[in-house]
């Protein structure tokens, strides 16, 4: 059986680095679903073994988190936020550094995904109406995302894992990788503003699409921002469970007289939950048959020990740039038992994120929808961008690790 584990996990994280295989309709969560069941199928991995595998807690938190997200999203917070910022009258460089902060903010509070998804039509809408270039803004989006989310455990989904395995606190988190994750994102600022610096105009002027994605209900809003509010100070301050927090938050929002459930549910990642349960069946069958184990002496034996806080981040920003960070997260848990892990991996997963295009969703969401209003960044524009930010990013968060660590 261990053969049979081996093939099928390899396929699997094979998949995780090529998005699909070709001339199959297979994304990553279809390959990760496909793993789980060949597991079943072929007697490697016990159905009950697959569901006591699967951490319920962490997706229960994922869940409420995305309902909550989808009130706000739903409510036009996000879309009020960026019309907002839109129509001050500041310098295109000014206009960059509030966009970035604001983005960085509210991706550490709620999905980065989410805020990506409802921020970037109308960002590129009010940038035409500016006769600004969208393209530096919304790479300033897309990098202000992943960099914000990194500051907190519910900022991304592989932070809510990092939180929910490692049991680590809310606020002890927010000290290690907060300040790291508010410097990266003035680095990240710098980059762009130095790299665009007189040349914000676009070149022929293009009409906006005037979309409006979502009307703002000043109502639902304060109902969601209030919530929100509620649990962040349960996170901070109570030993309540987080997930038990989470979805008595959704349930709350669900039980709406204006907004139907069907409406906010649609707008949960149903397809990021069923990637979590199908690699969390993988993993576990590899490290049932000792494949884990024999992995970590093998490294061990070639200097390579993540019980080193350097090496840990290494291989944390390699394998997130090679299967994306939420699989890799995935890989490198059960292996990470310094003192450091969780800010480790959640800085170093999610700031390698910024290098390609396909290290994060953040990204592939601003890039597809900027491609849909007729706006093209290929991977070597966005190459020229993400790479010094994940450098200087990387750099500073190691850096301020390092000195956390009392060295």
């Amino acid at each position: 059986m261990t053969t049979t584990v081996l093939v099928i996990f390899l396929a699997v994280y094979v998949g995780m680095l090529l998005g699909r295989y070709p001339r199959l309709q297979l994304d990553r969560t279809g390959i990760a679903l496909l793993g789980a069941i060949a597991l079943l199928a072929t007697g490697a991995l016990r159905f009950e073994d697959a569901v006591a595998a699967v951490d319920t807690t962490t997706l229960a938190l994922l869940f409420g988190l995305m309902v909550l997200s989808a009130q706000l999203r739903l409510g036009g917070f996000y879309t009020h936020v960026t019309r907002i910022l839109a129509a001050l009258e500041v310098s295109p460089s000014w206009l960059l550094a509030i966009l970035i902060v604001a983005v960085g903010i509210l991706s550490a509070v709620f999905s980065n995904d989410i805020v990506c998804l409802a921020v970037t039509p109308v960002l590129i809408d009010a940038c035409r109406q500016r006769r600004l270039d969208p393209v530096p803004f919304l790479l300033g989006l897309a990098a202000a995302a992943n960099v914000g989310s990194a500051a907190t455990l519910i900022g991304n989904p592989q932070n809510m894992l990092i939180g929910q395995s490692l049991g680590v606190s809310f606020a002890g988190y927010l000290a290690d990788a907060g300040p790291p994750a508010l410097v990266g994102l003035m680095a990240t600022w710098a980059v762009i503003a130095f790299q665009h610096r007189g040349r914000w105009a676009l070149a022929a002027p293009e009409e906006a699409d005037r979309e409006d994605p979502q009307p703002f209900d000043r109502w639902q809003t304060t109902k969601g921002l209030a919530v929100a509010f509620a649990v962040l100070l349960a996170f901070l301050f109570t030993s309540w469970p987080r997930e038990i927090v989470a979805l008595a938050a959704a349930g709350y929002l669900l039980t709406s007289r204006k907004l139907h459930s069907r409406s906010t549910l649609g707008l949960v990642d149903w397809q990021l939950l069923v990637l979590f349960i199908g690699l969390f069946v993988v993993n576990h069958a590899l490290q049932q048959v000792g494949l884990v184990g024999e992995a970590v002496s093998a490294l061990d034996t070639r200097g390579v020990h993540l019980d080193q806080p350097a090496w840990l981040f290494t291989l944390t920003v390699l394998l997130s740039n090679a299967v994306s960070n939420v699989p890799a997260v995935m890989l490198i848990l059960p292996l990470a038992h310094h003192p450091q892990a969780a800010s480790i991996l959640g800085l170093a997963s999610t700031l390698a994120g910024n290098l390609l295009i396909p290290g994060s969703i953040a990204n592939i969401i601003v890039i597809d929808l900027a491609l849909q209003h007729r706006i093209t960044i290929d991977w070597r524009r966005h190459a020229r961008t993400g790479i010094p930010v994940t450098l200087v990013t990387l750099a500073l968060a190691a850096i301020y690790l390092w000195l956390r660590s009392g060295h």
